[in-house]
């Protein structure tokens, strides 16, 4: 990515509050740090809206980051219909219907060690190395647990802002 200013970007400073809003729970669901990027607007590069990303997804509490999982389907089970929730989670389409039945129990297991979803940047990683994840991480701490989904939420929202800044025209 450039460091210059893009057509997305440009339309994203530019558009309504509520239209940005919009956009932004696109990207995450966390109202808190949809509320901070937009207070931050207008943006000169894609870099400085990354970094106050990251900067809001480090000040989110537990319950925004509760929040903003709850804007993301179990791995293996992307939301009908949403593309974005498809694309991300492709490397789970071709996988076995064995390894596709382990990833719901280890999902279901998760769930109910952690009381959210397994969330991971799922994006350029195949079945097999999100089912070995889970499998890492179900032994967490809650705590462990926690700052390890504010990561990966923050890979999946520089990942999705990217799309957005880089867009030429608004979808």
């Amino acid at each position: 990515m450039t460091s210059g200013t893009t057509p997305g970007l440009t339309r994203f400073n530019t558009s309504a509050d509520s239209e940005a809003l919009a956009a932004l729970h696109e990207v995450c669901s966390s109202s808190a740090w949809g509320s901070k990027i937009l207070a931050q607007r207008p943006y000169t590069t894609a870099e400085a809206l990354f970094l106050a990303s990251d900067a809001a997804m480090a000040e989110l509490t537990a319950e925004d980051l509760a929040e903003a999982m709850e804007g993301h389907p179990p791995i293996g089970r992307p939301k009908e219909g949403d593309a974005t929730s498809t694309r991300e989670q492709s490397g789970m389409a071709g996988s076995s219907a064995e390894l596709k039945a382990e990833m719901l129990e280890l999902n279901l297991a998760y769930q109910e060690r952690f009381g959210h979803v397994f969330l991971i940047c799922a994006t350029g990683r195949t079945g097999e190395q999100m089912r070995d994840a889970v499998k890492d991480r179900i032994g967490n701490s809650p705590e462990q647990e926690r700052e390890i989904v504010r990561t990966e939420l923050g890979k999946i929202n520089r990942i999705r802002l990217t799309r957005l800044v880089e867009e030429e025209s608004a979808a």
